[in-house]
């Protein structure tokens, strides 16, 4: 059977939008709970900081080795099917997540609820692609990213105040109860025309053979490194210089704030400013967020950090992912899968690699590292978006 793509034809229902991001909001909520935990989670079970991070790095990893085999399995049965049973089995990971009586429990667990929550999020944007047509399409995009941003403020100040005033396994527990709640609730979401392929392999041949997926994945490996791997590392610092964990939690879910608000500037942006303008905007806003948090790791400087770092990813992640959107659309799922692959490959890596430096407490030189990192990043993804055609 040949591979046809999916034809967009309307615009996303809000009812249909609203369970997406639902379904967004909670596998966010539950990538981000980790990070105002780490430093608490270590001594009540006997582990290093080092030790700790490799459920964070683990989690990363499995979400993006995951996004490949959610991707055929999602243009093959479906979007919904693939949203409804992942959520399932996050809802039992996470469980058991909160319940691990020990680190190395713990870190497999963490990284199963990564491999079940990394279809949400890649499965809802597909579907917008399946759903919406190009020309308009980063407009529910950016809603999409306000969810997910959502979910990474409420991850963190929630997670902090209930490990620091009840018990870090409820951080863990909250977001299985929600996806097993979402898991029921998307009976009602409607499954959209998709791409249909005669064989298992026949859409990692179409994607593949595309140079620019192969660019655009190298993009978002240093995104993922720069943004998310780093990011984690945002309210253990704050930790370290004395800062409680509900304020370290409340800090760091101020990216999220940052998120929000800047994704409603770039659904008014979009048509107006060009993809490479939004782009080097993001850029400029993270390199300055990470040279001021290698300058400084007071509260109010992180504050600062955290709104930029939010605003830096909704200019330049969702330009870059609606340009994921468009690579291959006779396999866009698998396309997308394998963009989150790279995405998340990049935070796992740059999470467990500067495990040992925070661990002796070296942020500065972390944060700094970032704000290098962040000038291949922009020019590379401004550069290749400018070209691509």
């Amino acid at each position: 059977m040949t591979t046809t793509a999916s034809t967009p034809v309307a615009s996303l229902p809000a009812s249909s939008l609203r369970l997406l991001r639902a379904a967004g909001f909670v596998s966010n909520f539950d990538r981000f709970c980790i990070a105002p935990m780490l430093v608490l989670i270590g001594p009540q079970l006997g582990a290093p900081l080092p030790t700790v991070a490799l459920a964070a790095s683990g989690y990363y990893l499995a979400y993006g080795l995951m996004q490949p085999v959610w991707g055929v399995a999602g243009d093959r049965r479906g979007r919904v099917w693939v949203m409804r049973v992942s959520l399932t089995g996050a809802a039992l990971a996470a469980s058991a997540s909160a319940l691990a009586p020990d680190a190395p429990v713990l870190v497999v667990a963490r990284a199963l609820a990564g491999a079940f929550f990394a279809a949400s999020i890649a499965a809802s944007l597909t579907y917008v692609g399946d759903t919406v047509p190009a020309a308009s399409r980063q407009r529910p995009l950016s809603e999409l990213m306000t969810a997910f941003a959502l979910g990474t403020a409420v991850a963190t100040v929630v997670a902090g105040a209930l490990a620091h005033y009840l018990t870090w396994r409820l951080g863990f527990a909250l977001p299985g109860v929600l996806a097993a709640c979402l898991a029921v609730a998307l009976r009602r979401l409607p499954e959209p025309e998709r791409a249909r392929s005669g064989s298992l392999l026949a859409p990692f041949r179409v994607v593949l053979s595309s140079r620019w997926q192969w660019y655009v994945m190298a993009v978002a490996t240093l995104e993922g490194a720069v943004l998310l791997g780093f990011l984690t590392y945002l309210a253990p610092a704050l930790e370290w210089h004395g800062v409680p964990t509900t304020l370290a939690g409340a800090v760091a879910a101020l990216y999220g704030v940052g998120s929000m608000a800047a994704a409603q500037v770039v659904k008014r942006l979009v048509g107006q400013c060009s993809p490479v303008a939004l782009i080097v905007t993001g850029g400029v806003q993270m390199a300055l967020a990470y040279l001021l948090a290698g300058y400084r790791q007071s509260p109010g400087a992180l504050v600062v950090v955290a709104l930029l770092l939010g605003g830096g990813w909704s200019f330049m992640h969702s330009t870059i992912q609606s340009w994921a959107t468009v690579l291959s659309p006779t396999a866009r799922a698998t396309a997308v899968a394998l963009f989150g692959v790279a995405l998340y490959v990049g935070s796992a890596a740059a999470t467990g690699l500067a495990a040992s430096t925070a661990q002796a407490h070296g942020y500065r030189p972390l944060f700094w590292l970032a704000a290098l990192l962040t000038v291949p990043l922009t020019v590379g993804a401004a550069v290749g978006r400018a070209r691509y055609r």
